[in-house]
């Protein structure tokens, strides 16, 4: 016989009698459980129970899992288990019914090849998919560290904005995560601009750098699923032949296949030091920009002149429109004028989270010729004090690397 729930469909004529399992659990616990077990499965699966969600119930409670080979999710919940065993259910149909059930503990119960969902006067009946065919869960092991949860997020913020999101070049997709010593450091680039972060955390003093390039939809989903964790925990392993990264916090765990390739040798990039800067209030030059902006067409540059009397901001929309305005600004060293892109400075200045930005100025040589290149923007705590050590972002209108 050939059953189907929601789309997906198998052949249960040769499927065993299933083994009885039986739980209660709380359900706003539980809601919470599925809907982070399944925030990480793709809209489309090479195989039908890839969709689903592995439920685990044992002495000490419940344990959700879902894993599509490249990306996998696991946590625990405290559950009444009356009879432990295993399950598998369609994770976007569980997901469905968790957050619309009353309020009263929810019952698991198995009959066969079906699992009987009960809360309050309200009872759902599943078709168990095959548990044979679902893969193992990642095995977390190898070195770790620990790094504070709401610094890692806004690393994650202030980084991923620069990921390529075009798949042409997949190894510039993700975020890369540098680990050494004390210091973890995460960067990112679409050959246009680079971010780059670096944080203190509690790793392997003296031990040798690990790299991982963490598909950056992946490392988003971590950083807002733990961001008020406390710590997070990131492991480095190695499974077999593929290499892993491993998030845990708070009884959850997020593990990703990590991306392959070379990444490019972005730290060559920046130089170490700008002697021509200004130095802008933060916010009064994200609003110049952005009204600026609005008479440019798409990927239109915006002219920035720097001076000792400020800053000067000219867009240019064709012959119908155009917008000029005037920011106030300190200038060190010569006068310069640079062209930007709005929407790469807007991510840049965004990601400062600080009163005041500091734009570098430095020269390239194109043809023996010396013109401006790459902008380096960096925090400045307040007019006269940076604060460089942090955040940096790298940015100019043509590529900075083929």
């Amino acid at each position: 016989m050939r059953m189907s729930v929601r789309g997906l469909a198998w052949d249960t004529r040769d499927q065993k009698k299933a083994v009885i399992v039986k739980f209660e659990v709380n359900r706003d616990v539980f809601s919470e459980a599925v809907s982070f077990a399944v925030k990480l499965l793709p809209s489309k699966f090479n195989h039908p129970v890839l969709g689903g969600v592995l439920i685990e119930s044992s002495d000490t409670g419940i344990t959700l899992s879902s894993f599509d080979y490249e990306a996998s999710a696991t946590t625990k919940i405290a559950a009444s288990v009356e009879q432990p065993g295993r399950m598998l259910v369609s994770g976007r149909l569980l997901a469905d019914i968790a957050s619309r059930l009353p309020d009263a503990p929810v019952v698991f119960s198995t009959q066969d090849s079906r699992v009987v969902i009960t809360c309050g006067k309200a009872s759902f009946m599943l078709l168990s998919m095959p548990l044979e065919e679902y893969p193992a869960i990642p095995v977390v092991t190898g070195r770790s560290g620990k790094v504070p949860a709401d610094i890692f997020a806004d690393a994650v913020g202030q980084v991923a904005v620069a990921a390529s999101r075009e798949d042409v070049t997949p190894v510039i997709t993700g975020v890369l995560i540098e680990a050494a010593n004390n210091q973890i450091s995460l960067i990112a680039t679409d050959r246009y601009r680079v971010a780059i972060r670096t944080i203190d955390w509690d790793g392997s003093e003296g031990a040798a750098e690990v790299t991982a390039l963490v598909p950056v939809r992946i490392i988003h989903e971590v950083s807002k699923t733990f961001a008020n964790s406390g710590v997070i925990t990131i492991t480095f392993t190695a499974e077999g032949e593929r290499e892993l990264i491993a998030f845990s916090a708070d009884d959850k765990t997020v593990t990703s296949v990590l991306i392959r390739g070379q990444y490019p040798p972005i730290r060559r990039l920046f130089p170490e030091t700008v002697e021509n800067y200004a130095v802008v209030n933060t916010a009064e030059l994200i609003e110049a920009v952005r009204r600026v902006k609005l008479v440019l067409e798409r990927d239109i540059a915006i002219r920035f002149t720097f001076t000792k009397d400020g800053v000067m901001l000219e867009g240019l929309g064709g012959d119908k429109a155009q917008a000029t305005e005037n920011v106030d600004s300190t200038l060190a060293g010569n006068d310069m004028t640079v062209s930007l892109k709005p929407d790469f400075l807007l991510d840049g200045l965004g990601a400062l989270h600080s009163e005041f930005a500091r734009l570098g100025f430095t020269i390239s040589e194109v043809g023996n010729q010396p013109k401006p290149g790459p902008v380096l923007i960096t925090r400045q705590t307040s007019a006269t004090d940076s604060d460089a050590a942090g955040f940096k972002y790298l940015l100019q209108p043509n590529l900075l690397m083929r």
